[in-house]
C-alpha cells in the first residue's frame, strides 16, 4: 500500500480541528466470513483508512481530541505462529513507528485503555448506529467508566456520529489522491479498450469481464472497486445486472460498467459498444443522444455551479431527444415537469466518487444543493434505457418503437472539479461512435 504518514497526520489534525474536544474511536471494517473457514479477502474500513494509512484487520484507531491531541492505534500483536498462517503483521511498535502514531497497543488491550481514556471526556464520537455490537460495547464501557470514576470527573454522556466530519474531509481530494485516481482512471481506460478490441459474438459476458479483470491486475490494481456490469442486450436495461453469464450475440450492444481499485481509490466508467464493432441506425441514434447529455453535463462541471445543474443539463438533452425520436410528446418544459422521461432514464448523473464508488459527502447543505468546489470528483453517467411495457406499467408510460426495443446504453466518465473547470480521469477510454468502431477495428 501506498504510505503517506504526513498526510494522515494532516487528516487527523484537520478532524480534531473539527470536532475540538472529546474522546474518537474508529474501527477498521470485520473480517468477513465466506464460508466454512474461508473468509473473504478483507478490505478496511475507507474512513478508518484515510485516516490511518493502516491497511490489517483487527486494528482500532483511538483519537483523544482537544488542545493536547493524541493519536492511538490499537492493532494485532506480533505472532510468529499466526504470522506463518496468515501473513506479516506490524504490531504495535512498528505500525506506531511506520504510520506515525502518537501510541500503539495490542487490541487486546483496547478496552482497558477506553475505561481509562473516558475519565474526562465528556463527548465520545464513534460511528453511532454502523454496528449494533459495537454501540453495545462502547456503551457498556461508557457506564463502566461512570461507575469507576469520581463524581467530579466527566464521563461520557454525549455520543455523537463522527462519520459527517470525516465525510466532509473526505469529499476534498488533496494531491496524492488525486494521482492516485488519475492513475486508477488510466488503468481503468485501458481494460475498457482491451474489452472492446476482445469482444466477439458467441463469448459469454464473463469471458469480457475476464479481459478487464486481467488488465487491472497486470497493472498492479488488484480487485476492482465493485462488482463488474458486463450486459449484453437487453441485460443492458438493467441498471444493476450482475449475473454475466449470457452469450453474447451480433446485433446486441455491451454495455460494461467496470471500474478498478488502486490502494483503495476508485474508478468508475461506464461504456456501450456494439458486439459485431459496428452501430445500427437506431443504436447509433441513441448512442449520441446520451453522449450529447454527456457533453451538456461536462459544461456545468465548474467552481460555483450548483451540484444539480449537471443532471438537469443531461435531463433536459436527453428528454428533447426522446421528442426528437419521436418517443415522448409534448414540449420540453412539460415533459420534464411530469417526470415523464423516468421511464426511460430513471437514476441520477452521478455521485461523489473516492476510496468508496459511492464516497462520502453531503450533496445538499441546509437543505440546498450544494455548489461544486475544486478538490470534488464526481462521475457523469447519463443513460438511455427501453424496455417492453409490463402490465403493471403507469398509465403514463408509452409504448416503445420495436427497433429501439431492449436498447440499452450508458456513459460514464470520471471528473475532478479545478479551479479552472474539470479534469476527465477517463478521457482516455474511447467514447465517441467513431473512436469505438475504431477501437474494435483494430
Amino acid at each position: 500500500m501506498h504510505i503517506h504518514v504526513e498526510r494522515h497526520q494532516a487528516r487527523r489534525a484537520a478532524l480534531n480541528q473539527q470536532l475540538q474536544s472529546g474522546l474518537l474511536i474508529l474501527p477498521t471494517a470485520r473480517v468477513q466470513n465466506r464460508n466454512n473457514d474461508n473468509d473473504f479477502p478483507f478490505r478496511f474500513d475507507s474512513s478508518f483508512y484515510y485516516l490511518t494509512g493502516f491497511h490489517e484487520p483487527e486494528a482500532v484507531l483511538v483519537m483523544q481530541l482537544g488542545s493536547q491531541p493524541k493519536s492511538m492505534l490499537f492493532c494485532q500483536p506480533k505472532n510468529e505462529l499466526r504470522e506463518i498462517w496468515e501473513g506479516f503483521l506490524y504490531g504495535p511498535e512498528a505500525a506506531r513507528e511506520v504510520f506515525g502514531f502518537d501510541e500503539a497497543y495490542s487490541i487486546e488491550q483496547l478496552d482497558g485503555k477506553l475505561l481509562e481514556l473516558m475519565a474526562g471526556n465528556a463527548q465520545l464520537y464513534f460511528p453511532v448506529g454502523a454496528d449494533a455490537t459495537w454501540d453495545a460495547r462502547l456503551f457498556k464501557l461508557a457506564r463502566q467508566a461512570a461507575g469507576k470514576v469520581r463524581e467530579a470527573v466527566e464521563t461520557p454522556n454525549r455520543f455523537l456520529d463522527v462519520r459527517p466530519a470525516i465525510d466532509e474531509l473526505r469529499l476534498f481530494k488533496d494531491e496524492s489522491e488525486i494521482a492516485l485516481m488519475r492513475e486508477a482512471g488510466r488503468i481503468s481506460s485501458e481494460a475498457h479498450i482491451r474489452a472492446m478490441r476482445s469482444t466477439r459474438a458467441g463469448q459469454f459476458e464473463y469471458q469480457v469481464e475476464a479481459e478487464l479483470l486481467y488488465h487491472f491486475m497486470q497493472q498492479g490494481a488488484r480487485s476492482p472497486a465493485y462488482g463488474s456490469i458486463v450486459a449484453g442486450g437487453p441485460n443492458a436495461t438493467c441498471l444493476h445486472y450482475h449475473e454475466n453469464n449470457c452469450r453474447l450475440q451480433d446485433g446486441q450492444l455491451l454495455l460494461i460498467d467496470a471500474g478498478c481499485e488502486l490502494h483503495g481509490y476508485a474508478a468508475d466508467i461506464t461504456r456501450t459498444f456494439p458486439v459485431s464493432g459496428k452501430f445500427s441506425g437506431p443504436q447509433k441514434d441513441i448512442y449520441q443522444l446520451v453522449l450529447a447529455a454527456m457533453e451538456a453535463s461536462f459544461e456545468q462541471v465548474r467552481p460555483g455551479v450548483p451540484r444539480l445543474a449537471y443532471h438537469d443539463a443531461s435531463v433536459r438533452t436527453l428528454t428533447q431527444g426522446l421528442v426528437d425520436l419521436n418517443i415522448l410528446q409534448g414540449t420540453v418544459d412539460g415533459l420534464i415537469e411530469q417526470e415523464a422521461y423516468k421511464q426511460f432514464y430513471m437514476h441520477g448523473t452521478g455521485h461523489w466518487l473516492g476510496l468508496d464508488v459511492h464516497d462520502a459527502g453531503r450533496y445538499k447543505i441546509a437543505g440546498q444543493t450544494r455548489p461544486l468546489e475544486a478538490g470534488m470528483v464526481l462521475t457523469v453517467e447519463p443513460g438511455l434505457y427501453f424496455r417492453p411495457l409490463l402490465a403493471d406499467s403507469p398509465a403514463s408510460y408509452v409504448e416503445v418503437p420495436e427497433h429501439f426495443l431492449h436498447i440499452g446504453v450508458r456513459i460514464e466518465d470520471d471528473l475532478l472539479v479545478t479551479a479552472e473547470g474539470h479534469e476527465n480521469f477517463t478521457a482516455l477510454t474511447p467514447k465517441t461512435v467513431a473512436e469505438i468502431e475504431a477501437a474494435m477495428a483494430r
